[in-house]
């Protein structure tokens, strides 16, 4: 939008500060109202919750890392498994326990640096955990794309679906710039508006009800559940050892993709944001974002890799931007009739989406193992690999019984990232051959 440089401490003049910011909040606004539209929580307590958080971090960070913090995609599966077993609030309570291990993780890299961290989670096993987390929701995304409320297969349905992975795939392919950074939010526009047009030509197939835009008030607590009989509740965060360890234990595989978006970041802005203000700093403003958004009924969050490329192709860094985006977001999740509206978006239409969506997280794994150089020569790095994945997309589950009245259980991505994480520490690297060494220098 711009080419003219700011650099992180730049405040740009208010003429192009807002226009700037605006452009982060399109960028980052997909996929942030993305993740509770598939788990069950509030889109306006996300923004809530996102704008809030990256305020957090901003400040954590003492205003040094220009960076976004939205919705994240690698705890929906916890959040949908350990929401339908025992229920939402204890999914929260998870994520919060699990910001909290990411401050715990923050105090151990400043007083022991990060070898530790590189070698209980190489390449091998991050890579493998964030495949596993894409394709196991795989099933997800093709259930809402092709199965109507009633559970039956519907051809519109899937039609619907296919349609906006179209547009979304056209637009992250095709368009350039600005627009190709906001490809899911114009597939989510897109289809949104061709069930809509499909609903005028067949009534039959009216999917969109905007009767709960109409009921919804103008302003209102973004935190604030609406309950079945009008009533408003805060959703709070519960406890339980079960959601508390598969949070934590998935947070190892998110504290890695942090440190690969505060990697980018640095080499797009040209500073070490490892060193000043440390990656410590950049752990515990995550972490506490994540804690945060926990407390108000909000999904875990994470630095945004969308904003990243806003910033990668505009040439602005500045936190100042970052900071009038995050204000933004703020004030939208106050507007009930806005949050109502982004809820009446069908159930095939999000299929769609999650169709890309998800095989873009999983291609994400491939692409660590192969930047990173993984050998799969090597039978340890393939076993590595090969245990993980079929742990984590084949369903594996850890399940026994603590006296009467407890049953603990383990399964899915935690599941496969814990198993990962000991093979990798247990079985021995191969030693290689002078052959072998000679060969590589």
């Amino acid at each position: 939008m711009s080419s003219q440089y700011f650099g992180p401490n730049d405040r740009p003049p208010l003429a192009r500060w807002i226009p700037l910011s605006f452009q982060h909040v399109f960028a980052m606004f997909g996929a942030t109202i993305l993740v509770p539209l598939l788990t069950g929580l509030s889109p306006s307590t996300a923004l809530f919750t996102a704008g809030t958080g990256t305020l957090i971090y901003i400040l954590c960070t003492g205003a040094k890392v220009p960076a976004f913090l939205g919705s994240s995609f690698a705890f929906i599966p916890a959040l949908t498994g350990i929401g339908q077993q025992y229920g939402i609030e204890y999914a929260l309570g998870g994520a919060l326990c699990a910001g909290i291990f990411y401050a715990i993780v923050a105090g151990i890299v400043k007083i022991a640096g990060t070898k530790w961290l590189d070698k209980a989670l190489p390449p091998v096993v991050i890579g493998s955990v964030i495949i596993v987390i894409g394709l196991n929701l795989a099933p997800t995304a093709m259930q809402s794309a092709m199965y109507d409320g009633n559970g039956q297969y519907s051809l519109v349905y899937f039609s619907i679906a296919i349609v906006t992975l179209a547009i979304a795939i056209i637009a992250s392919i095709f368009l350039k710039g600005f627009f190709n950074t906001i490809s899911i939010l114009i597939g989510l526009v897109g289809g949104y508006l061709f069930t809509l047009i499909m609903g005028c030509f067949f009534p039959a197939y009216k999917l969109i009800d905007f009767t709960t835009v109409s009921e919804a008030k103008w302003f209102g607590l973004p935190f604030l559940q609406q309950a079945a009989d009008g009533s408003y509740f805060w959703l709070a965060p519960k406890f339980n050892l079960v959601a508390i360890i598969t949070f934590i234990i998935v947070s190892l595989a998110t504290i890695c993709e942090h440190l690969g978006d505060t990697m980018v970041t640095s080499r797009v802005v040209g500073r070490d944001f490892y060193k000043d203000p440390g990656l410590h700093r950049t752990l515990l403003g995550d972490g506490l974002a994540t804690a945060w958004a926990a407390v108000w009924g909000g999904p875990p969050n994470t630095t945004y890799g969308e904003n990243i490329g806003v910033m990668a192709i505009t040439k602005v860094y500045s936190v100042w931007v970052i900071g009038g985006a995050a204000v933004f977001a703020l004030i939208l999740s106050f507007f009930q009739k806005f949050g109502a509206l982004i809820q009446t978006i069908p159930g095939p239409v999000m299929g769609g989406i999650s169709m890309l969506l998800y095989g873009l997280i999983a291609s994400s794994g491939l692409r660590t193992i192969v930047e990173s150089g993984v050998d799969y020569q090597d039978k340890r790095n393939l076993t590595i690999s090969s245990v993980i994945m079929v742990i984590g997309i084949g369903g594996g589950m850890l399940k026994f019984a603590i006296g009467k009245n407890f049953t603990f259980s383990l399964g899915g991505v935690a599941l496969a990232t814990l198993v990962g994480i000991l093979l990798n520490l247990i079985i021995p690297e191969q030693k290689k051959s002078k052959e072998e060494e000679t060969s590589e220098k």
